[in-house]
């Protein structure tokens, strides 16, 4: 009996392999797993997908991959070792999971759905002299890809000798050069880009320590840094450094010169009074343009623990700017002439029309939102609000064709992930669009990262208490709720509608009623929670009074599909739901 000759095809083979695996693993197993986890979920194998490769095998810190095409190959590693880079911006160093690759055109065996034979492992001993982020290919992928790719620049390493190949190895470097187009781009019109890429800027100056104590120095300067770095996280923000502002640190300095030095729109300073057991901290933003006071707030507290007050202070402080920073910014807009405001602006605009959640404004979102990316149609945050903006048109039904509007969503976040996968209001909303779709997992998963990214913004962490909600651990949602609400005294009215969910899978009825009477323009879903809630009470008047309400909003209403909007994961949620619905009296 013949034995068949083994499959053999040529192939462009990618290996890759984590930098550092096991000193990561060592440091913190669960928080390196889970990282890596991210990373493949969100990066990597959605970048092998779209180039059209194949994926052989894992191992816990790497992967072999197969291309038809030299080129995707190449360019599939090159997404990834730059999007990879960006991600480790907002990471410290000794987190980095960075990656090595070695790219080989060859001759491969098939067996079954393996690979092996000189091809792959020319690939491995490349990976292995690649550089943390970087990539080295062989001659034969140099040869096929040629000058034919935008952005890579191969530099020649010459011959290698590497290990268990008798024969060297001609080896290339790619660089990884910024896209050529766009700085041209760029460069034919800098006034404009300055313009429309402006963020507001902020400068935090050294707290004053006015206590007259100077072992009370540390906490100052420690409170500033905490400020300082929460504020980074908001990626909206521009941050001037501590080493920059801490050379003004005990001097008497005007805020006008200081905002001139840094080229900044707002300057926060502030002093740390120690009295006794009490340390009081007194905090003020100022408008440079101006040489206003935009907001000032002060904090006064009980010395028992002084690091848990310098991180409550910090909270309440990071909690609150960004929010006035916003709102002082938008004032400087409406002050311009519409021609002349940024794209941040426009963005910025279209964020206070989005939490109004009407039909018209709504509208008008997107119209700013459209012009804030024809400004820069590179402008993540942007692509980001509109994805945002889109989803409470599919939300209210605001369109005609609904399945169109989520695609769009859908095409609008995987735009700006590639953008920057580093925007806490990215994983918001892809959290939010996965928990449309009833993917608990996935919709865990990104608000996990959203949470991890900023947790002092008010939609994240009010979004961190539905989710709760919704996966069946409405008492954790609620106090999560609550955190949203005190992060942001000016919520919109929606978070009210969070809570009265949650109370009501809770089982704490009363609340929920109180929660739901908040909204002054309630829809026929809140009169649906409402009727149901009097339901559960046994209150058959106000039961029958709201049941009525529903029907006259939505004379089609019925439980069945009203349940069909609702994310719930488990059974028991659903049928309280069901049941306090249908013992109201509406249609089933």
């Amino acid at each position: 009996m013949d034995v068949p000759e083994p499959e053999r095809r040529l192939a462009a083979v990618v290996a890759a392999d984590m930098v550092g695996y096991s000193r990561l693993m060592e440091v913190d197993e669960t928080g390196t797993l889970a990282r890596l986890r991210t990373h493949r979920i969100e990066l990597i194998d959605p970048a092998i997908a779209k180039n059209r490769g194949r994926i052989i095998k894992t191992t816990g810190d790497g992967m072999l991959v197969e291309f038809h095409s030299v080129a995707d190959a190449v360019l599939c590693a090159a997404e990834i070792q730059r999007r990879m880079a960006r991600r480790n911006m907002d990471v410290s160093p000794a987190r980095w999971i960075q990656f090595r690759i070695g790219i080989n055109l060859g001759d491969v065996i098939v067996e079954e759905d393996d690979i092996f034979g000189d091809g792959v492992n020319v690939a491995a001993r490349l990976e292995m002299l690649a550089e943390p982020g970087g990539i080295c290919v062989s001659g034969a992928v140099r040869d096929q890809v040629g000058d034919r790719l935008d952005d890579i620049v191969f530099e020649d390493l010459g011959d290698q000798i590497v290990k268990n190949i008798a024969r060297p190895i001609r080896v290339f470097r790619v660089r990884l050069e910024p896209n050529a187009a766009t700085a041209h781009e760029g460069a034919d019109s800098a006034a404009v880009a300055t313009t429309i890429t402006k963020k507001p800027s902020i400068a935090v100056l050294p707290l004053a320590n006015m206590s007259g104590d100077p072992e009370q120095e540390f906490f100052a300067d420690g409170l500033t840094e905490d400020i300082i770095t929460e504020l980074s996280r908001f990626r909206e923000l521009l941050v001037i450094s501590r080493n920059s502002t801490f050379v003004h640190k005990g001097k008497a300095v005007k805020v006008q010169e200081v905002a001139r030095e840094f080229g900044v729109d707002y300057v926060l300073e502030g002093s740390v009074r120690k009295a006794n057991d009490r340390v009081r901290v007194t905090v003020q933003l100022i408008d440079a343009e101006t040489d206003r006071h935009v907001w000032a707030e002060r904090y006064d507290r009980d010395l028992a623990d002084i690091f848990a007050i310098q991180d409550e202070i910090t909270g309440a402080i990071v909690a609150t700017l960004p929010g006035r920073v916003e709102a002082a910014t938008h004032d400087r807009a409406k002050r311009k002439p519409t021609d002349n405001m940024a794209a941040y602006e426009c963005v910025l605009a279209a964020k206070v029309l989005h939490h109004r959640s009407t039909r018209e404004d709504n509208a008008e979102a997107q119209r700013l939102l459209d012009r804030a990316l024809a400004l820069d149609p590179n402008y993540a945050h942007a692509h980001a609000w509109k994805a945002c903006v889109l989803g409470q048109m599919w939300v209210y039904d605001w369109c005609a064709d609904r399945d169109a509007i989520f695609q769009q969503v859908a095409a609008e976040l995987e735009t700006t992930l590639a953008l920057d996968d580093n925007d806490s209001d990215v994983h918001r909303i892809l959290a939010a669009l996965n928990l449309n779709r009833d993917d608990h997992d996935k919709a865990a998963y990104h608000q996990e990262r959203a949470l991890a990214l900023n947790p002092n913004y008010d939609l994240v962490v009010v979004q961190q208490g539905e989710l709760l909600t919704w996966l069946g651990r409405p008492e954790e949602g609620i106090d999560w709720i609550k955190k949203a609400m005190r992060l942001n005294p000016y919520h919109p009215e929606r978070f009210w509608s969070h809570l009265g969910r949650a109370c009501y899978c809770a089982e704490k009825y009363a609340e929920a009623v109180e929660a739901f009477s908040r909204i002054t323009r309630p829809d026929h879903t809140h009169h649906a929670f409402l009727a149901a809630t009097f339901a559960q009470m046994g209150n058959a008047v106000a039961t029958a009074a709201h049941a009525a309400e529903v029907l006259k909003r939505e004379p089609k209403f019925s439980v069945a599909v009203h349940l069909a909007t609702q994310h719930y994961k488990r059974e028991v949620d659903r049928k309280r739901h069901e049941a306090g619905l249908l013992m109201a009296g509406l249609p089933a």
